[in-house]
């Protein structure tokens, strides 16, 4: 009798096992998201860069009570930092005799969300810095490395002019930044005097270049407007968006203290 019921005890096991092993390998579940892969020819010089950087870190605002319950109640996705601080710093107190009591109470034109559509880096996105040798006359190869002549600010933006630009560059941000993993601001600066400490070999009879460039990710997406309204019923309070419209929109994002490296040689000067 024990000997039946511990087969039973092991088979049905098994099948436990094996349902939610299946569970979890099944096609519709969705898979991680893929962080950007850098490549070998990019060097990380934040410790190097004799300019600070300072990091600009967007954390995703997190909506107070009373706020989730509005933005819950808009039929419209609100991730406007700006918006949900607003709303966020709003209290309405609840009133007893609040029957029949009704207001509209217009809180502006916002860009609500942005959609990313297409994330990319560039990693040679601006040329920021050229060393060269010249080892014509050498007789044995000439070694020389990365040393940023003069101080580079790289400059990213949006590729259009388009209404609550401000608005619409942190929700960029904050979703290239989540997709990529990389380190990213609308300006970054290599300081003059920043070196690495890799070696390129300048052959005799060769002149060598070693070219410098700034990266920066390209991200592109859909950002959507709308005229927020706060209505109060009661003590009921919810948001209606009106006059809804989408637009289209890139930008050029850099990747802070990052670069580019890309060495040649050759037997005439460029």
């Amino acid at each position: 009798m024990r000997g039946i019921i511990l087969c039973t005890m092991i088979a049905l096991l098994a099948f436990i096992q094996v349902n939610v092993s299946f569970a979890a390998d099944k096609p519709g579940d969705k898979a991680a998201p893929t962080k950007v892969k850098i490549p070998p020819s990019v060097l990380n010089i934040a410790k190097e860069n004799t300019y600070p950087n300072s990091t600009q870190d967007l954390p995703m605002l997190q909506p107070s009570k009373f706020a989730e319950q509005l933005i819950d109640s808009s039929d419209i996705k609100i991730e406007n930092p700006e918006l949900i601080h607003m709303l966020n710093e709003s209290a309405i107190a609840k009133a007893p005799l609040a029957f029949g009591y009704r207001a509209t109470i217009y809180l502006g034109h916002w860009a609500l969300n942005y959609e990313s559509s297409e994330t990319a880096p560039n990693w040679e996105y601006q040329k920021i810095n050229m060393n060269y040798y010249d080892n014509r006359g050498g007789e044995v190869p000439y070694r020389i490395r990365y040393v940023q002549e003069s101080q580079k600010a790289v400059i990213g933006g949006l590729t259009a002019k388009i209404p609550k630009a401000e608005d619409v560059q942190k929700m960029m941000l904050l979703k290239a930044t989540e997709k990529t993993n990389l380190p990213l601001a609308f300006e970054t600066i290599v300081g003059a005097g920043t070196k690495k400490d890799e070696v390129y070999n300048v052959a005799s009879n060769r002149i060598g270049y070693l070219s410098s460039y700034a990266s920066a990710v390209n991200e592109k997406g859909k950002v959507t407007y709308g005229e927020v309204y706060l209505n109060l019923k009661g003590n009921k309070r919810t948001i209606t968006i009106k006059n809804i419209t989408s637009q289209g929109i890139g930008a050029w994002i850099p990747v802070q203290d990052h670069v580019s490296f890309s060495f040649t040689v050759s037997q005439q000067p460029r």
